[in-house]
């Protein structure tokens, strides 16, 4: 078929548009569009790149706080003000679908995407984290995935030179078939010298740059707009082949090209590759581009034009160079031995027209291309479910008490989402760049350090699928409070966030339900911290085929990626007991409570239940008091109390310097509450005798209920004077669980 061909409706519903969109193209364009023009819309169109399916109620999170430097949309990431003339762009995005059937290559390209993102506004990568989601260990494709997706992870960051501070791993039979992978990356820039993503300047040239183009992951962004089937295999040509020293050359090369005058502005070939490069830029400028693509270089001969503009290539990005630099940009890039070639200029038509050995092959108004333009925007309908409703009917009187709660303690100390990630995260480089500041110093968050400065980044990722699940807009709240809460624990304040919104398929009304609570409970708790949304992105159609034929959706897993900054890094708070004879005190106030809790969900096996106990101003007030705590050096040791409950929390705080801990339980609280229970807005701290009276003063003035738990002792574990066993067998079950798991 020629790249000239007029399209039918039958290539567009193949393509994955639908009817009324196939019309509206054809409106827009004032004929039918030719194929490769039915394919640049296919794809631009697509959930993944036009948030068709969500913008409407992405709009209505808060975008503006009191440190933003650019907000979401704007730019290829967020910004926030960190003072200094610094800023820090920080993003996460999923690559779920391609990790899901290429693991190693779909998690890698994951990891180089993101970077590229955060590289592209002149800001250098100092820090990644992840969040990713399994199916159960005892599965061999899971294990599979696990070790695919772990392994593409460490080879690209570690050879990218960036270090891994933090992530998060769960494992839930919702994720079998469809893993979540989702990259998240932080960078320093000097506000000075941030570059945009806008097109400028008609007459300016626009160069390709980086790797050659091939025919690796085209319609990837089609791709990801759909369910995984048995089919899916056939789309293994989606997926991308990442390179990290070539990364590595580009980064170093935009980094030298920031420092130059020459740069009008810069977008990564993501989702989509050029297309979406050229008419985001071109849209974002309010200008059009000339683009011709038989000058792009190319790893295969006598690619057609939609494959050169839809292909998703790695290590690729977009320049529009001030006109009369670009001998500045192509020495900077013969110098690192990349690409650098002038493929088009800048116009003042609006549209984007492509053209092949000078004949035009598409022509396209580039705000039709684009989110808010003229792509398109839908309200789906959404209906809340009957599990919902069923689990509201749960009563904690229906659960018998354990008789022996040693015997829970220690199944759970070995439950896979509980038991350390070392076997993860020992394959990833924590230290290169040697500004991790909390690899060595165990904290609810990571503690990035910024150089020549007293100040240190504090980044997390958090979520529980299980709690949105059972309550969407509370579990989302929790998810940002929970995020807050790690950073201030160890010694930040929370200041914006990022996140990536991993659901089923939103014309299933019960999905799309999700996803609206989702939004609701992120504005309302993003609101009441302060953490406006800077960006993200938006991963549907994460669900696998039951037996029989009906589409089971994963956990709705709304992640969030929080920054916070620490104004001096001597109020770095860390989580481990450090002498025997200290106080534990437990802040927060403890409940009869095991909703959603590990312990309920495995031990009792009770799969539906309301989310645990949550109160957005309780939450808050605690919070506020951590950050006097800290700033007052009345605590020595602070750990939140999350998944798998107090006890959990304890034996984490034990763990490093081998203590242990005397504790008493609360007698008018069911004992597997009080010690496995997850409600929420408790910390557990650890206070020297000497400071006793302050700490309690202090706590008192802030009206926080606090209560003396005990006191850590050597190496025993004690609850209401039965013995627990010794803090080193725990380890072992905690530390070892996953690797055991791993090698059957």
């Amino acid at each position: 078929m020629s790249a000239t061909s007029p399209a039918t409706l039958d290539q567009a519903l193949e393509m994955g548009l639908r009817n009324d969109e196939f019309d509206k193209i054809a409106e827009i364009l004032g004929r039918t569009p030719n194929f490769t023009e039915m394919c640049v819309y296919s794809v631009m169109w697509s959930e993944h790149c036009s948030y068709k399916n969500s913008i409407k109620w992405l709009k209505t999170l808060p975008k503006d706080g009191p440190h933003m430097l650019v907000k979401a949309g704007e730019e290829n990431a967020g910004l926030v003000d960190i003072g200094d003339g610094l800023g820090c762009a920080f993003k996460i995005e999923s690559h779920n679908h391609p990790s899901a059937l290429e693991p190693y290559q779909g998690a890698a390209t994951g990891v180089g995407g993101i970077n590229r993102d955060i590289f592209t506004m002149g800001a250098r990568p100092v820090a990644q984290l992840n969040s990713l989601r399994f199916g159960k260990l005892d599965n061999a494709r899971t294990k599979w995935l696990v070790s695919g997706v772990v392994k593409g992870i460490g080879d690209y960051g570690n050879a990218f030179g960036i270090p891994i501070v933090g992530g998060e791993v769960y494992f839930d039979e919702s994720y079998q078939a469809n893993c979540l992978v989702n990259a998240m990356s932080a960078g320093l820039v000097d506000t000075k010298k941030i570059i945009s993503a806008k097109a400028k300047g008609p007459g300016n040239p626009v160069f390709i740059v980086g790797s050659a183009t091939g025919k690796d992951g085209i319609k990837g962004a089609s791709f990801a707009s759909k369910d995984i089937t048995e089919d899916s295999a056939k789309d293994l040509p989606s997926v991308q082949v990442g390179d990290p020293f070539q990364e590595k050359l580009l980064l170093e090369a935009t980094m030298e090209l920031a420092d130059t005058d020459a740069i009008v502005g810069m977008q990564d070939m993501g989702a989509a590759g050029i297309t979406c490069s050229t008419s985001e830029m071109s849209a974002g400028g309010g200008v059009g581009m000339d683009i011709h693509l038989d000058l792009v270089p190319t790893r295969q001969a006598g690619m057609l034009p939609f494959e050169i503009l839809l292909s998703e290539s790695q290590e690729r990005m977009l320049i529009v160079v001030k006109k009369g630099k670009e001998k500045i940009v192509n020495d900077i890039f013969e110098k690192w031995d990349l690409h650098a070639v002038k493929i088009g200029e800048v116009t003042d038509s609006g549209h984007v027209k492509y053209f092949m050995n000078g004949e035009l092959v598409g022509d396209i108004p580039a705000k039709s291309l684009v989110l808010g333009g003229g792509a398109p925007v839908y309200e789906r309908e959404y209906k809340e479910p009957a599990y919902y409703r069923e689990a509201k009917k749960f009563d904690i009187q229906q659960i018998p008490e354990p008789t022996d709660c040693v015997v829970v303690a220690r199944q759970l100390m070995a439950n896979h989402n509980i038991a350390s990630k070392k076997w993860i995260y020992e394959q990833y480089d924590s230290m290169v760049g040697t500004v991790n500041m909390s690899t060595n110093k165990p904290s609810d968050a990571a503690v990035v350090n910024i150089k020549n400065s007293n100040k240190a980044l504090v980044l997390t990722v958090d979520c529980n699928g299980r709690y949105v699940n059972s309550d969407p807009e509370v579990g989302t709240m929790i998810a940002v409070a929970e995020a807050a809460r790690n950073i201030v624990c160890s010694g930040g304040e929370p200041s914006a966030i990022t996140n990536c919104l991993n659901f089923g398929n939103p014309y299933n009304p019960e999905v799309y339900w999700q996803f609206v609570g989702a939004i609701k409970g992120m504005a309302a708790a993003c609101r009441k911290f302060e953490t406006p949304v800077t960006g993200g992105n938006v991963s549907f159609y994460n669900q696998t085929a039951n037996e029989d034929g009906t589409a089971r959706p994963v956990f709705p897993t709304p992640t969030i990626g929080m920054l916070g900054l620490m104004k001096d890094k001597s109020l770095q708070t860390t989580l481990d007991f450090k002498y025997k004879g200290d106080l534990i005190y437990l802040l927060g106030i403890p409940r009869n409570d095991i909703n959603s809790s590990e312990y309920l969900y495995t031990y009792h096996g009770v799969k539906n239940s309301p989310a645990p106990f949550f109160d957005l101003e309780e939450e808050f007030a605690l919070q506020d008091c951590m950050k006097g705590l800290i700033k007052n050096n009345y605590i020595s040791s602070a750990h939140d109390v999350s998944d798998g409950g107090l006890f959990v929390t304890l034996c984490e705080m034990a763990f490093p310097n081998g203590l242990g801990f005397d504790i008493v339980t609360d007698s008018e609280i069911r004992k597997d509450a009080f010690l496995f229970g997850e409600s929420q807005s408790r910390i557990a701290v650890t206070v020297v005798e000497d400071y006793e009276d302050e700490f309690l003063d202090y706590v008192a003035e802030k009206d926080i209920q606090v209560i003396l738990l005990g006191h850590v002792t050597k190496g025993r574990v004690t609850i209401d004077e039965q013995n627990f066993g010794f803090i080193d067998d725990y380890r072992q079950l905690y530390e070892n669980s996953i690797a055991e798991a791993m090698a059957h």
